[in-house]
């Protein structure tokens, strides 16, 4: 193994991410200096820095399909077939999908029964550019139906691709050494659940010796770091589930003046600890509301051919209340330059919250169905 004790020193050099990932290249040359600091007139020579992001796939594909000549599965009428797809994972398994690698797709269709207890009909295994040979060529794909033996009989039944749409979606780092400047904006629960702030149990408790509580915490970890990204460091702060004025609001300024923007990360703690003063818990706790908020902004700046990328940052003690007009939200912002970083502070069980993050190949869907 390599000892770097027994290398001869060259020199050395210091930066931050940041600094490389906003180039348009992404990479930095940096000037070497000796250990104690530059050299005067020596020159250590330079170095060149190269960030580069590791991704299986930037595709996400659109189909439309359709099967032809299936079996009946119903004795007194027609069959209701729908199709699911999946993808074979790491581990072996197969899980339903809407975007995939060029991996073998597992397209099965069954027909619908009430019961639940759907009848598959047949299935096929074809990978995403077998699928776009298929709609090119105006042709159909045979179905088979696995026997017993490990076999598969082959269908009448065919799948067709009627519609086969290829986009590429960008990256956080795409955006980011295109030009993009970081939009970093926050939200804080003010739900009764964290305790009052003056108790020494409370999440919101403020301690005289300068201990930060895990509001506080998640403030600075996050913001010192997304904070290198924004030229003109003005952040957006919101709070929710507090009384504003004497309102309940699941979306108000949290510095209490009509400019929902701070200075910087020291401005979002100073108007944190300031709403405790001037806003009553309550609750219950909702999302949606601050989620709407930010996609508006990000809208906003679409719109106007501003080039940002918001991240929103939200704080939250407890179980959400309304999960599936959060899940709304983040469909409808799915689109828009924006990412959400949900962080969960005390002890509840954030388990509910798992759905959110679609880590398990499902994608988030909507109640009017749209991924």
């Amino acid at each position: 193994a390599l000892k770097l004790n027994e290398q001869d020193f060259l020199g050395e050099a210091t930066c931050v991410l940041s600094e490389i990932v906003t180039k348009r290249n992404r990479s930095l040359t940096l000037n070497l200096q000796g250990k104690n600091g530059p050299g005067g007139s020596k020159n250590f020579g330079t170095l060149t820095v190269h960030a580069e992001e590791s991704c299986l796939s930037r595709m996400a594909v659109e189909m439309k399909l359709h099967c032809s000549q299936l079996g009946n599965k119903d004795m007194f009428s027609k069959s209701d077939p729908f199709l699911r797809i999946s993808r074979l994972t790491e581990s072996g398994k197969y899980v339903p999908i809407c975007k995939t690698e060029d991996n073998p797709l597992l397209i099965e269709c069954f027909n619908f029964n009430s019961n639940g207890n759907h009848v598959l009909i047949g299935q096929l295994h074809k990978s995403v550019s077998e699928l776009e040979k298929i709609h090119k060529e105006r042709s159909g794909a045979n179905l088979v139906f696995p026997t017993h033996r490990g076999q598969e009989k082959v269908l009448k039944g065919q799948l067709f691709v009627d519609q086969f749409i290829g986009k590429e979606q960008f990256s956080f780092l795409d955006y980011i050494s295109s030009g993009f400047e970081l939009n970093f904006m926050v939200a804080v629960d003010f739900t009764l659940s964290n305790g009052t702030p003056q108790d020494q149990d409370s999440l919101h408790y403020i301690d005289p010796s300068g201990r930060l509580n895990s509001y506080q915490k998640a403030i600075i970890e996050a913001g010192e770091v997304i904070q290198f990204y924004d030229s003109d460091r003005r952040f957006p702060a919101w709070g929710f589930g507090g009384r504003y004025g004497g309102t309940l609001s699941h979306c108000f300024n949290l510095n209490g003046t009509n400019a929902y923007e701070v200075e910087g990360v020291q401005g979002i703690m100073a108007a944190y600890a300031n709403a405790l003063h001037t806003v009553t818990l309550a609750g219950p706790t909702l999302f949606g509301p601050v989620i709407n908020m930010a996609a508006q902004l990000a809208f906003q700046a679409t719109s106007n051919d501003i080039t940002k990328y918001f991240v929103l940052l939200i704080i939250t003690d407890g179980v959400l209340t309304d999960i599936q007009e959060t899940m709304d939200a983040l469909v409808r912002a799915s689109d828009l330059p924006l990412s959400i970083l949900i962080v969960g502070v005390g002890n509840a069980d954030f388990k509910q919250m798992e759905v959110l993050d679609a880590d398990d190949g499902r994608r988030l869907e909507s109640s009017t169905g749209r991924v």
